[in-house]
């Protein structure tokens, strides 16, 4: 898992490749867009609103280490995105909302699979706390764009209430590069993990 291991120049360069190919991908049909081509391996991340708009939340909350040419890049980025929520608004929040509850109910997938063997509860987590911060910085996008977002609101406290459930406080899971980007009072799920058992 890369937020394990992570790199400002893959993340820069995901976000890159995701926005060169975020206009098409909004007004498309595909919630899980691809961004390799005919020849993308597994290791190349799914194009969704969620994971770019991760990845401007990192590259942003990072910037002080980001070097000149880095940081014209990330502006690059942002005026991609900008464009397309302009130009495709409705597709955009449509998309990202999809997004949203696409991956809570992964999420609720997962709590079914604890119940059912506490054992893989801790190994199958690291999933699960990604998919969580990619809902958050939607949610945050969704806020800051002053959409409607009182179903969002309602299916995260039921996911948090059951994440609660499930896991106790732990160190920062992901790797010490990332952890100024992500406070433990806003992103506590990266801070806990299940009991192993």
């Amino acid at each position: 898992m890369t937020e394990a291991n992570y790199s400002i120049d893959r993340d820069l360069a995901e976000a890159k490749s995701m926005a060169d190919h975020l206009e098409p991908y909004v007004y498309g049909d595909q919630l899980y867009g691809n961004i390799g081509g005919m020849f993308s391996t597994s290791a190349t991340p799914s194009l969704t609103i969620g994971a770019f708009l991760m990845r401007l939340h990192r590259l942003r909350a990072l910037e002080g280490q980001l070097s000149a040419a880095q940081k014209a890049t990330l502006s690059e980025i942002e005026a991609s995105n900008e464009h397309a929520q302009k130009e495709w608004g409705v597709h955009y929040n449509e998309k990202m909302i999809n997004e949203a509850n696409s991956r809570l109910k992964m999420i609720e997938t997962f709590f079914g699979d604890c119940q059912e063997d506490p054992r893989s509860c801790a190994t199958n987590y690291m999933p699960e706390a990604l998919r969580r911060t990619i809902v958050q910085d939607i949610a945050n996008e969704v806020e800051r764009l002053n959409l409607p977002s009182d179903d969002l609101d309602k299916n995260l406290r039921r996911i948090d209430s059951q994440l609660h459930r499930f896991t106790e406080k732990s160190d920062f899971i992901w790797g010490a590069e990332l952890q100024s980007a992500y406070p433990s009072n806003a992103y506590w799920w990266l801070y806990a993990r299940p009991p192993r058992v």
